[in-house]
């Protein structure tokens, strides 16, 4: 058979997404924090937009009641627009004047001895007599704003181990040299020269660290930090420690050969591996975070008084673009080489600015409705706690909303939601269903989470509900779940087993 070239004509159909599809998709997935640096670019590449004040612009689309319907905002009280008049007609910058002489006359003017107490301390001082006042003082917000590195973190573990002086200095000396994974890289001897200590005090000192926690912190490589961990869950038996001591060997090494030199079988040798994966080889780095940003909600939730809920959009947290379409006509040349480039780079300016505005808005539009859906389908959350969440997948809103189901999963993508209960994740809503043991309804996995943690806050301490335990007291309750379902469960919040309990209680004691 020949093979020649030849040309065909063929009709298909097929999905093109546009530059502005992709961009208004991409929008919506977008974190506030996120749709803000972009729209600040946008400022920058397009001369026609500019962003308001989102305090000073209202929301246009309108909040939503727990059944989904429109909510109309209550009516402004007449004794705020009276003190509205009020403050329009003040001279402003007489009563900054007046503020000013009232701060000079309070803190400049007044006499020593009538700021201080009986005990010659400045009256209303804080502890140790400091001023509270005082502007370079610091507050509690400062001190939490600045969280707990790793060594200070140490540092407290040691001053309550039972340790020499000598070997505590040496100790919080050596938790100063930690890197950002939590591994102590000091060679004892060097160490011991360099601080002027004995070096059996400074490998006293390296043991101390790696007995605090986080587990594992403090350890010279990765074999040693998997080690304590393995050790605290008593699973450091000889064939784990052979392993580890081959640890360099496992990427070029066959699993059938490497089983014969660790002693086990080739199937205990997979659920080693697999135990091993489970372990934090850099525990310090929980210490390492950058400055956290705080979260703004999207989303507002409040009662309406009725019983209902009405949900609206967070001025603060939603964008607004406004089009300078005067700009374009005064800058575009009437005459002149230019002329027709010009108005080309204004018409697509105009037109991306016409796009955006469109997108931000079915954007806002899509996450009010959503949001809306969600508080409708979990009112018994909002009005009874966490007990009352019941099970909800991105499907059934996509249906109950009329969008797709992708469209939901990007919608409530980084998007939170402010509530008298707290603040709360979009996609904290959304989870599995557990078969109920009576063939009532389903109960939510987040609800098992909280039954579980609250059975676990009220055992009695010296004697720990085990997760058989457990599993039987929620199939009392009428929840059907399975013993790895439970322990799964409470690993995910971060509790440990009854044994790590009774021994936690036991050292209380």
């Amino acid at each position: 058979m020949a093979l020649t070239p030849r040309l065909e004509l063929r009709q298909a159909q097929s999905l093109v997404m546009t530059p502005q599809l992709r961009q208004a998709i991409q929008m919506l997935q977008m974190s506030g924090v996120e749709l803000s640096a972009f729209l600040a670019a946008e400022v920058e590449r397009n001369p026609l937009i500019e962003l308001a004040d989102p305090a000073a612009q209202p929301i246009d689309p309108a909040p939503f009641d727990g059944a989904g319907r429109e909510a109309q905002p209550p009516p402004a009280p007449p004794e705020r627009i009276a003190v509205d008049a009020e403050i329009r007609r003040a001279d402003l910058d007489g009563a900054d004047s007046r503020v000013e002489a009232a701060q000079d006359n309070l803190y400049e003017s007044a006499e020593p001895s009538a700021l201080r107490g009986p005990s010659g301390a400045k009256a209303g001082s804080g502890a140790g007599g400091r001023d509270p006042f005082d502007p370079e003082g610091e507050d509690a917000a400062s001190r939490l704003a600045q969280g707990v590195t790793l060594a200070q973190h140490v540092v407290a573990q040691l001053g309550l181990a039972r340790l020499a002086p000598q070997t505590r200095l040496v100790a919080e000396a050596l938790a100063c040299e930690l890197d950002e994974a939590g591994y102590l890289r000091v060679d004892p001897a060097e160490a011991a020269a360099r601080l002027g200590a004995p070096q059996g005090m400074v490998e006293q000192a390296m043991a101390a660290i790696r007995a605090c926690e986080p587990t594992g912190v403090g350890a010279r490589d990765l074999a040693e930090c998997l080690a304590l961990q393995l050790a605290e869950r008593d699973r450091l038996d000889p064939a784990m420690a052979a392993l580890l001591a081959r640890l360099d060997e496992l990427p070029r090494t066959p699993a059938p050969r490497m089983a014969e030199r660790v002693g086990v079988s080739l199937e205990d040798l997979e659920d080693m591996l697999a135990e091993i994966r489970r372990l934090d080889p850099r525990p310090g780095l929980a210490f390492s975070g950058g400055v956290a940003d705080p979260v703004i909600p999207d989303v507002l939730a409040r009662p309406d008084g009725a019983g209902g809920w009405v949900v609206e959009l967070n001025p603060d947290a939603a964008p607004r673009v406004l089009v300078d379409r005067s700009y374009a006509a005064r800058v575009a040349p009437r005459n002149g080489a230019g002329c027709r480039e010009t108005r080309m780079f204004l018409a697509d300016c105009a037109q991306s600015a016409s796009w955006l505005t469109r997108s931000l808005d079915q954007r806002a539009r899509t996450i009010l409705s959503i949001s809306a859906e969600i508080v409708r389908a979990q009112a018994g959350f909002f009005d009874h706690g966490v007990g009352a969440l019941r099970p909800m997948t991105l499907r059934a809103v996509a249906e109950a909303a009329g969008v797709h189901e992708s469209t939901v999963s990007r919608a409530t993508a980084n998007k939170f939601i402010a509530t008298p209960r707290g603040l709360f994740e979009l996609k904290f809503f959304f989870s599995a269903a557990l078969a109920s043991s009576d063939g009532g309804e389903a109960h939510s996995a987040q609800a098992v989470r909280g039954r579980i943690r609250a059975l676990i806050d009220a055992e009695p301490p010296g004697r720990p509900l085990s997760d058989d335990a457990l599993v039987a007291m929620l199939r009392s309750e009428g929840v059907d779940v399975a013993r790895r379902t439970v322990a799964k469960y409470r690993e995910g919040m971060g509790i440990g087993s009854s044994v790590a309990r009774r021994r936690r209680a036991a050292a209380a004691v």
